[in-house]
């Protein structure tokens, strides 16, 4: 039983640091409203949808990754999980501004 459970902390460990790496590209900068402009009311749709997607996707990693408890000897463990939880908000607040952004120029487009 302890070596099971030792096998599988150390394989959080593992995957913790792998979506480490893997989520340090943020969305970057603010997002152009004119990039969409000149886009179709199904386009407009279709990217609201995706991006939806994309933050619900990341707000339930980050949850899972916050709700995880992180085993003591794992060394930076903690430190590895608050900075990915940290990565995600970014992202997800970057998505915000990205959604935010495609429904005002949806509203301007396609009359409400």
């Amino acid at each position: 039983m302890t070596f099971h459970i030792l096998s599988r902390s150390a394989g959080f460990a593992s995957c913790l640091l792998a979506l480490a790496g893997c989520s340090s590209t943020l969305g970057g900068g603010s997002v152009e409203p004119s990039a969409y402009a000149d886009a179709s009311c199904n386009a407009l749709n279709s990217e609201v949808n995706s991006v939806s997607a994309e933050i619900s996707r990341l707000a339930i990693v980050r949850g899972e990754v916050a709700g995880t408890d992180v085993p003591t000897w794992v060394p930076g463990g903690q430190r590895v999980a608050t900075a990915l939880v940290d990565r995600q908000t970014a992202r997800i607040d970057s998505l915000h501004e990205r959604e935010q952004a495609v429904v005002s120029a949806r509203n301007r487009n396609c009359g409400g």
